[in-house]
């Protein structure tokens, strides 16, 4: 249950001006709630060891220690209840450098790399900037429940040609925030292991789970995926610190984990910043807390924007979600008709200065989308709904 303090925490509104913030360069009077990047600073666990290590004065060259693979083997037993061993850990810089380390070292140009749309648009980069084919298994849209599930005879068809060789699971998934279960998910794993594709499981998002909620590892569920499964985590994103640059390539077959390894060194994105190893050990070790605060903040949010649509916007479909601090809003039934080349995204941020995600950057016939970051304090979040209502009052 979070304490006063932490709901003080989260509710203070911290200026980010003169920080050279991606997220709030931004023009007079716009309120961003686009790129996923929180607006909380991070637990005080981790605040006091950049501070320490900071105060020592030196920053040369910094290598990874037992902590840090501690850090991970331990959060991992006692969160998700998946054990890991030290050895199967690859430190790098991102995720997106491990994804992009192994499309080269696992496939071949020209080969298929699979995705399922609407998914974060970074993969896409991903698979195009290394000379591979982007082949697209859509998850299936519900528009009366606002549910996506996956069209597994097209996902089969797509697994079953030669030429797919990887596939990039997202899980959570982003931007529609869903946990695939165990049944979906030991499907998949079969799917891939029967046709011989590799399989990339994205799980950055797997700490920010709605309160009571479970995110399940694909490699708990069968050995068998041990050996063909690359998980990529990182406490970033649940811990609000993207820019000390630390993530972790979990492979626990240890001749693809070599190869992971040394992949990773010759993109050269597995060396340490002077700040990435305290800043994992204190997030892991002592950021439990403050993680469970941020989580429930974060659903009262969600729930503040389910309650405002409901009452204030009802025509705007918000689509459920149990992971992820982004939502997933489907606003056709009140889509204006926009000047050619213009989005819906671009029109409310022209009209308002509410800086929202064009849900077309994601794939999928996704135009009249938009994602939308509510790890924010809650004031924040009222006045981008005002301005969201503003906008569609001023085009019905």
């Amino acid at each position: 249950m979070m304490t006063p303090q932490q709901r003080a925490w989260f509710d203070e509104p911290v200026d980010r001006s003169g920080t050279n913030s991606l997220k709030w360069s931004i023009d007079d009077g716009e309120l961003p709630l686009w790129v996923a990047d929180m607006d909380f600073r991070a637990a005080p666990s981790i605040l006091e060891a950049v501070q320490q290590r900071a105060a020592h004065g030196i920053f040369g060259y910094s290598v990874i220690d037992e902590d840090w693979a501690q850090s991970y083997v331990h959060w991992w037993s006692r969160r998700h209840q998946l054990e890991l061993q030290p050895e199967w850990l690859n430190f790098a810089t991102g995720v997106i450098p491990i994804l992009s380390s192994c499309v080269r070292e696992f496939t071949a140009p020209g080969d298929n790399v699979l995705v399922q749309t609407p998914v974060y648009n970074i993969f896409f980069n991903v698979i195009h900037n290394n000379n591979r084919n982007l082949v697209d298994s859509p998850l299936r849209y519900d528009a009366q429940t606002g549910e996506y599930s996956i069209d597994f005879e097209d996902l089969e068809a797509k697994l079953a040609d030669p030429n797919t060789t990887m596939m990039i699971l997202c899980n959570p998934h982003n931007p529609i925030g869903k946990i695939w279960d165990a049944t979906t998910l030991q499907r998949i794993g079969e799917l891939c292991v029967r046709h011989g594709v590799m399989i990339l499981e994205d799980s950055i998002h797997c700490d920010i789970t709605d309160p009571g909620v479970a995110y399940v590892p694909l490699l708990s569920l069968d050995d068998r995926f041990k050996s063909n499964t690359i998980m990529c985590v990182s406490p970033t994103k649940a811990f609000n610190i993207a820019g000390l640059l630390s993530a972790c390539a979990v492979v626990p077959d240890a001749s693809l984990c070599k190869r992971v390894h040394h992949a990773l060194q010759v993109d050269q994105v597995c060396d340490v910043n002077a700040f990435a190893v305290q800043a994992t050990v204190a997030a892991f070790n002592e950021g439990e807390s403050w993680l469970d605060a941020m989580r429930e903040y974060v659903a009262e949010n969600k729930q503040l924007v389910r309650d405002y649509l409901a009452e204030r916007l009802a025509q705007i479909r918000l689509i459920p979600s149990r992971a992820t601090y982004v939502l997933w809003l489907d606003c056709t039934a009140l889509m204006p008709a926009l000047a050619q080349g213009v989005t819906l995204a671009d029109d409310i941020r022209r009209t308002t200065g509410l800086f929202v995600t064009n849900g077309a950057q994601y794939g999928g016939p996704t135009e009249a989308f938009l994602r939308m970051n509510v790890a924010c304090p809650q004031s924040i979040v009222i006045e981008a709904l005002h301005r969201l209502e503003q906008y569609f009052n001023q085009i019905v």
